[in-house]
């Protein structure tokens, strides 16, 4: 679990406690929980290291009690799985943890494997290859198209464990907003400044901004949110900063070294909170420094599914191509069926040159809309102040 947003638990922040099961995702809450309980029938305890715990484990009932990807001393795996636990070993030879129990953040993903994560070592890394984000994307474009049935299993306990995490952070589904564009706005750009401001704006409302994680307007987004709490002129400032460094090509690292620098001189903070969703299916565009919790997936179609089904506030839809375009269609898909309408969620498209015009999205979004329930709530406009004024009625 991620802390951060709202309230959350009052106990303990990475625990999660229902009246079954128990998750534990590190040493101090298993401790905590572990030595007030007899039995630990209907405990799953997520990649923590409990080699040395094994007295405690010795004197606890471990039947039905799961295990994945944990650490053990030496002689305890035997003795937990002869009393009847469920171990899930970790798998080996892979450049990722598949059972880890929380959302990345860009500093480990930007910092080689093995280092402890600072925005030093993220800022200074020689090259993007050398990262933890370049290794995965590495060793993912090597599967090609057809990985063996290793390689598919550990990326499909990974995405769970990712998608687990990104459930568990604590906020109410309203205050989620997406802003959806295309990964080609520059730095520098009008367009790139618009998606900025709009996302600090809505943040400073008490949104939690989410978007696909990546470069063009998702950073914009991400960045205009970790500046809630920062005046405008620190947005002014951050973006004449980032335009040094318009694109990340040629240079990724380049382009996160900006990033980097500006996120060291305005912190985002708990206000400047925000949330992105990237995929190593399009690992050649790089997660954005911006977000400050990364739900990065494998499973591309698993992580749009994702990525809209956590913006029940609403999603703004600026301009972009085939990949929005597709979000577009899949947002208006769940809106087509829903039988509730308080489980229909705004969608406003921004610019209506491109979505008439450009990418004729608009009459077809008007005609599968005629006598739903969805009607009332698609919107065309070409300003974000307009956008802002739908989302924050």
């Amino acid at each position: 679990m991620t802390g951060g947003y709202g309230k959350g638990p009052s106990r303990l922040e990475r625990v999660r406690t229902t009246s079954s099961p128990t998750e534990i995702h590190d040493l101090d809450a298993f401790i905590e929980q572990a030595q007030h309980v007899s039995s630990l029938r209907g405990w799953f305890i997520q990649s923590v290291d409990l080699s040395g715990v094994t007295a405690l484990l010795e004197n606890l009932d471990v039947r039905n009690a799961v295990f994945l990807g944990c650490t053990f001393a030496d002689g305890a795996l035997v003795s937990l799985t002869s009393r009847g636990a469920l171990v899930f070993p970790a798998l080996p030879g892979l450049p990722f943890d598949a059972y880890r129990s929380s959302l990345y953040n860009a500093k480990e993903l930007f910092s080689p494997p093995g280092t402890q994560p600072s925005l030093s070592t993220a800022a200074t890394t020689p090259a993007y290859e050398a990262t933890y984000d370049g290794i995965v994307y590495g060793w993912y474009n090597d599967l090609g198209p057809h990985p063996d049935i290793a390689a598919e299993l550990a990326m499909t306990l990974h995405d769970h464990a990712i998608g687990d995490a990104l459930a568990e952070l604590p906020h109410e589904h309203e205050e989620f907003v997406g802003i959806m564009g295309g990964h080609a706005v520059r730095r520098g750009t009008a367009e790139y400044a618009a998606a900025a401001d709009l996302a600090r704006r809505l943040a400073q409302g008490g949104h939690v901004i989410v978007t696909g994680g990546g470069p063009g307007a998702m950073e914009a987004a991400n960045l205009g949110a970790s500046l809630a709490a920062h005046p405008e002129s620190a947005l002014e400032e951050a973006l004449t900063e980032l335009a040094q460094v318009p694109d990340f090509r040629p240079s990724i690292d380049a382009w996160a070294r900006a990033a980097f620098g500006v996120a060291e001189r305005w912190p985002a903070g708990e206000r400047g909170r925000s949330i992105g969703i990237p995929t190593w299916f399009y690992g050649h565009e790089p997660p954005n420094v911006f977000a400050t919790d990364i739900a990065k997936f494998f499973n591309n179609a698993l992580r749009e599914d994702t990525l809209l089904h956590r913006c029940r506030g609403g999603i703004v839809v600026l301009p972009g191509a085939a990949g929005t375009t597709q979000e577009v269609f899949q947002a208006t898909t769940w809106n087509y069926y829903a039988s509730d309408e308080a489980d229909i969620m705004p969608l406003v498209l921004v610019n209506s040159d491109h979505w008439q015009r450009r990418l004729p999205v608009w009459p077809l979004l008007q005609a599968l809309s005629r006598d739903r329930m969805m009607g009332r709530h698609i919107h065309l406009v070409d300003q974000v102040d307009e956008a802002l004024a739908i989302l924050q009625k």
